[in-house]
């Protein structure tokens, strides 16, 4: 017994020490530093936190590379330790996205509730058991829906965070019954055990059930349509640190937990999309990714906020990311990751120049925009950056992502070219959304300033950020290879 209890403590000793961390900035913020400056408490706050993300990267650096608690209750492989060092490198910069933050006086609080989400998303990528994946997906879940009511001051704030919790208890609801049918069906709360039993059976109601319950449980975390309602509110009313979290971090992980559960719960009732249509989750995701793509980046053509045209813009992304699992093939797993990866850091650095623009105008519509490029050269260089790798222009990250996306999914196996009609698609929905990000862009550099606009002085910490990401972005969409072969050193081939 003492060996499975030390062997749990090494599993989950990063995510132990992100908890420790949790505890440490909340001590210290409430007990020794109450009656300091919010910036002071901030700054020493971010750099405990960041601490405990470094040192547990440190530690998962230096853990077996594989590990299995209880037949996959918690597991660590390569690729599961590469996708949490991506979630705790996402945590240090969203912190350092905020450390300059006003929005709450509670900023202990705020960055506890940023490391319990960030542990729990580490918890969810490293299991291959339905029940732990619920239980963790659910503790990010409510971090995340405190996060965006985090403003006190903001009725919008409140808004969101009213309908993000509305439609995420919705569809924690339908996620938790399908696990319940899978359960029946095979039980068994493990992955592989799931599998073995649905597999080679024709799809009955009960399997049927479980597929699209799921799908609609990862569907809302996801973003996907018709499941987004709650995206643009959350994006815009939440405070910006925590929409830049929800936008980045979150996607890493339910992505990859998504992909997991597919292919491995569901493994054997994939089906086949059309046109030479089968039954299975296949086909169904397929429409969804569709679906997403269309409406995410056609209504993202009629917004006058960035922050919602980035939701919308988010929707449609979520469309190219499915992809990846309909195509399930290894090549398709490592063009997700390093999609979801370049896409977080590069929408990271998005919402932290929106969050600029905001906190100097007052507001983040079009208008806002307006002359940027005189106001704030730097500043402007980099959203360019951002919202050109987000449209897919080379030689930018976003462009590699989704040409590397779009090949494995012409390539996937058994059928290839079968998913053509929805790669052409993609093309065509990328080509949408170049226009509306040169709208902003048009706002940025063509638009002259307003005549009583004035200088916009960005703080040297965000700023820091802010470049360090377009360099990022830059890098990663001119020599693709350096986070690339990573991932398949992970074990992606």
């Amino acid at each position: 017994m003492s060996a499975f209890h030390n062997a749990l403590f090494q599993l989950a000793l990063p995510e132990i020490i992100l908890a420790v961390a949790a505890l440490a900035v909340l001590s210290v913020d409430l007990l020794v530093l109450r009656t300091r400056a919010i910036r002071v408490r901030a700054a020493v706050a971010t750099a405990l936190a960041s601490g405990g993300c470094a040192l547990a990267m440190v530690r998962i650096f230096f853990a077996a590379h594989s590990a299995n608690v209880m037949d996959g209750m918690l597991l660590a492989t390569p690729l599961i330790q590469l996708v949490q060092v991506a979630l705790l490198l996402m945590a240090i910069l969203t912190l350092y996205v905020a450390v300059d933050s006003t929005f709450s006086e509670h900023v202990g609080e705020f960055i506890l509730i940023v490391l319990l989400a960030t542990a729990g998303m580490m918890f969810m990528v490293a299991s291959h058991n339905v029940l732990v994946i619920f239980v963790s997906l659910e503790l990010v879940s409510l971090a995340l829906y405190v996060m965006t009511g985090f403003d006190k001051r903001s009725p919008r704030s409140a808004e969101a965070a009213l309908k993000y919790f509305l439609f995420g208890g919705m569809s924690a609801g339908f996620l938790l019954y399908g696990f319940s049918l899978l359960y029946g069906l095979s039980n068994s709360t493990n992955l592989s055990q799931i599998a073995l039993a649905v597999q080679g059976r024709p799809l009955n109601p009960l399997l049927i059930i479980a597929l699209v319950t799921t799908v609609i449980g990862f569907g809302f975390k996801v973003a996907a349509a018709p499941l987004h309602f709650w995206a643009p509110d959350a994006y815009e009313g939440a405070p910006l640190p925590a929409a830049a979290f929800i936008a980045s971090s979150s996607k890493i992980a339910s992505f990859f937990t998504f992909y997991t559960v597919m292919t491995l719960g569901f493994a054997g009732v994939e089906g086949v999309a059309w046109p030479h249509g089968s039954a299975g989750w296949v086909p169904m995701l397929a429409l969804v990714a569709a679906a997403s793509m269309i409406l995410g980046n056609v209504a993202a053509l009629a917004q006058s906020s960035v922050r919602r045209l980035l939701a919308y813009s988010a929707v449609g992304h979520a469309g190219y990311m499915l992809l990846a699992i309909v195509s399930h093939s290894q090549t398709s797993l490592a063009a997700l990751i390093y999609y979801v990866i370049t896409y977080a850091l590069t929408t990271l650095g998005a919402f932290a120049a929106v969050g600029v623009v905001q906190e100097a105008t007052g507001g983040d519509q079009l208008n806002d925009f307006d002359g940027l490029s005189r106001r704030s050269p730097v500043l402007s260089a980099c959203l360019f950056i951002f919202l050109l790798s987000l449209a897919g222009i080379p030689p930018l990250a976003g462009f590699f992502g989704k040409f590397y996306l779009f090949f494995s999914a012409l390539q996937s196996a058994p059928r290839p070219l079968g998913l053509i009609w929805l790669v052409a698609l993609a093309i065509a929905m990328s080509a949408v959304s170049l226009y509306y990000y040169l709208q902003v862009l048009k706002r940025v550099y063509v638009t002259p300033p307003a005549a009583d606009a004035q200088k916009i002085c960005v703080p040297w910490l965000r700023m820091a950020v802010v470049v360090s990401l377009a360099a990022a972005t830059l890098l990663l969409g001119a020599a693709p290879h350096i986070l690339l072969r990573w991932i398949l050193l992970a074990g992606v081939q």
